[in-house]
């Protein structure tokens, strides 16, 4: 297992139930924090579009267990949106990495009936590769 890799029964632990959008968040967090060479905790900044209601605000719990970034600490926010983006910035080196959703997956979440289902599809979404269900964008 990756060093500081968040399993799913530690994440189901924290927020109380498991969700494809709880893992979205988590996948989420460990491609930026690959792709922008940054440390958990402090080396980054978080902004969330369009997760400010359940379901989809179960991203964010993702969010925080994977970077690191909390409110407490002031280095998250959560801005309303009609579609799910998530800017991550390296605060050492500048970097930025927009994440999308890809369209197939934003109407396969929508398909999904109950609770089962959708724990289900977030075991699923666990071991799929980031690239299947993001769009990455880097910016600089």
């Amino acid at each position: 297992m990756e060093k500081n890799k968040i399993t799913l029964k530690e994440a189901e632990k924290f927020h109380g139930h498991l969700g494809p959008y709880l893992v979205l968040g988590l996948l989420a967090g460990e491609i930026a924090l690959r792709k922008l060479r940054c440390r958990k905790y402090f080396s980054l900044k978080v902004r969330v579009w369009g997760a400010t209601k359940k379901p989809k605000s179960c991203l964010i719990d993702g969010l925080q267990l994977s970077t690191g970034a909390t409110y407490g600490k002031g280095n998250i926010q959560k801005i309303e949106n009609s579609k799910i983006r998530v800017l991550f910035y390296n605060v050492k080196n500048n970097k930025r990495l927009t994440l999308s959703l890809k369209e197939n997956l934003i109407k396969r979440l929508a398909q999904l009936k109950g609770h089962k289902d959708s724990e289900r599809f977030a075991k699923e979404l666990y071991k799929t590769g980031p690239l299947k269900i993001f769009n990455l964008t880097p910016l600089n």
